[in-house]
């Protein structure tokens, strides 16, 4: 058995708050972690979908970001981006 090659192993802090809205498309149900390992931005994970990802004020401008990333219609990432543009600075 060879020996593992680890690219990084760290342990940090984290923040963790737990939301869930109902839009007028769908209900969201996320987990959002803040932490200092991202750069600033904020994990998001959508829990209804087991889907996630790593978002930050520069990923919000980004045209069908939130579409690709949650795998949603334009319609439900509308919505998605009104409450995330509240909450990431």
């Amino acid at each position: 058995m060879s020996d593992r090659f680890f690219l990084y192993d760290d342990t940090t802090q984290a923040k963790t708050r737990f939301v869930s809205f109902m839009g007028e498309e769908q209900r969201h149900d996320l987990a959002l972690i803040y932490s200092d390992r991202h750069y600033g931005k904020v994990i998001i994970l959508d829990m209804l979908s087991n889907r996630f990802a790593i978002i930050g004020q520069d990923d919000l401008k980004e045209e069908g970001y939130l579409e690709f990333a949650f795998g949603i219609s334009e319609e439900k990432a509308a919505e998605l981006l009104d409450f995330l543009n509240e909450i990431i600075y």
